[in-house]
């Protein structure tokens, strides 16, 4: 099946054609429309407090997106708390430690990153500080279980902090799903959001690209393949994968 009508399942970048997305529109002639499959909803600091969740019992605290770390300091600032200085933040990528200079002040030995994206390589780095009690902010769905299980086979202490819900999105009154080649997922909840949408949905030629272990499994739950996957070892982005799998399969290249 030749690739020519891609769906990113996010809302569109600031500037499409200055994008690693403006840049596979370019070279290999193809259509690409974003769509946010899900909208997320803060929780209340009267609801996150029924959890009996202490944040200051914590660390540490793990982020996995940007996301995740908007809704946590909104939460926080709803509650009035304040981050103590000996707090620890792991991101699991450079983008997230990054994007976590907007909340606090970069200061060595106190966010650390996986420096190569690779998830062998944050583990690595959780292995290092495994005396620490961490706190894995999430949505209502759960934290990544890859993570969790990485966690509770090394009894390294966390605890789970839902500070977010996920809604999914009406996709079926504003797509044509049928049109496209390729569905590109970054969260499970796009995929529950897929299957809600369309309980019916079968994936026949459609090729889907999958951002992270816990969305090529909420796929492989729903019956369903994931051709194109990132991070690896050879693709560190989900643009390098995909672009990568348009060499061979994109309706043409210029």
């Amino acid at each position: 099946m030749k690739i020519k009508n891609i769906l990113i399942s996010q809302n569109a970048p600031a500037d499409i054609e200055k994008s690693p997305y403006g840049d596979l529109k370019k070279k290999y002639s193809i259509n690409i429309d974003f769509y946010k499959f899900f909208k997320i909803q803060n929780v209340s600091a009267i609801d996150f407090r029924k959890t009996k969740v202490n944040i200051l019992e914590h660390q540490a605290i793990i982020f996995y997106s940007k996301n995740t770390i908007d809704n946590f300091f909104d939460l926080c600032k709803e509650m009035r708390l304040v981050m103590p200085e000996t707090m620890k933040y792991f991101c699991s990528t450079e983008a997230v430690a990054v994007y976590l200079q907007k909340y606090i002040q970069f200061r060595k030995r106190k966010i650390f990153f996986s420096k190569d994206s690779s998830i062998s390589n944050f583990h690595e780095i959780l292995l290092k500080n495994k005396e620490l009690q961490m706190l894995v902010p999430c949505g209502q769905s759960g934290a990544n279980p890859e993570l969790l299980a990485f966690l509770q086979e090394h009894e390294i202490r966390y605890h789970e902090a839902i500070v977010f819900e996920t809604l999914s999105a009406n996709l079926k009154e504003n797509i044509d799903i049928s049109k496209y080649d390729m569905i590109v997922l970054y969260s499970p909840n796009g995929v529950h959001s897929l299957k809600e949408n369309y309980p019916n949905f079968e994936q026949g030629d459609i090729t889907f690209a999958a951002l992270g272990h816990s969305v090529v499994s909420a796929l492989e739950e729903q019956g369903l393949t994931a051709q194109v996957t990132a991070p690896t070892d050879e693709y560190a982005s989900i643009t390098d994968a995909i672009d990568a799998y348009l060499k061979d399969n994109a309706t043409r290249r210029r």
